[in-house]
């Protein structure tokens, strides 16, 4: 991932359009529970970043890597909801489990992120979820333009990047990888100056790989 090298941080918790205390919002992440390299990469940067004013970090809890928007709770019936579940669960269980590396934080003008790779296969799921909230209603976001990251802690305040950018500076610290087997539907909200959820529903990615594979094996 590159950035601008921004000189100014921004305050990330600003409410976009539709956002307010109570809200709730239907999205599609990856998430890192049971995901102990992740926690060690994310703690390490927290005790790196806890001494530098101006950050919310991200506790292993909420850690995720956004990948697709629906829309808020409230504005599409459930029912709706319920059959792009299940049309994500299809295309998803053709989509192989993969691992991704953590790569080094960067710095944006509201959050410090960790770029991820391999980009590809993030971006299959992303495509079969957009795919199956077309199924019944129009897709939200742009197709393009997505860059999968994990956020470790977001900016809360204005003020220079230069803190930041020097408390990142040769840490010495590995990166992490993290195995991806499923992909959440929740519900989440950001009254807290947090991003917390609920989940909705857990869909398993490669099942039918896994499947194919279990047919193909030698007895």
């Amino acid at each position: 991932m590159t950035t601008t090298a921004p000189e100014t941080m921004r305050d990330h918790w600003w409410w976009r359009p539709g956002w307010d205390v109570g809200r709730r919002f239907y999205t599609w992440h990856l998430t890192f529970d049971g995901q102990p390299d992740v926690h060690r990469f994310a703690a390490a940067y927290r005790e790196l970043l806890v001494a530098v004013d101006g950050i919310d970090l991200v506790p292993d809890r909420w850690l995720h890597l956004t990948t697709q928007g629906i829309g808020f709770v409230g504005e599409i019936p459930e029912a709706d909801v319920r059959t792009i579940v299940e049309a994500a669960r299809e295309r998803l269980a053709a989509i192989p489990c993969f691992d991704l590396v953590l790569d080094a934080p960067v710095v944006d003008p509201e959050a410090i992120l960790v770029p991820v790779r391999p980009a590809a296969p993030v971006h299959a799921v992303r495509d079969a979820v957009r795919e199956a909230i077309a199924t019944v209603r129009d897709v939200p976001e742009r197709a393009d333009g997505f860059t999968p990251h994990i956020s470790l802690g977001y900016s809360s305040a204005t003020g220079p990047t230069e803190p930041f950018r020097a408390a990142l500076t040769s840490t010495g610290i590995p990166g992490a990888r993290a195995r991806i087997t499923r992909a959440e539907l929740i519900v989440i909200h950001r009254d807290n100056r947090m991003y917390e959820w609920e989940s909705y529903a857990s869909v398993p990615i490669g099942t039918r790989v896994r499947h194919d594979e279990t047919l193909r094996s030698p007895s």
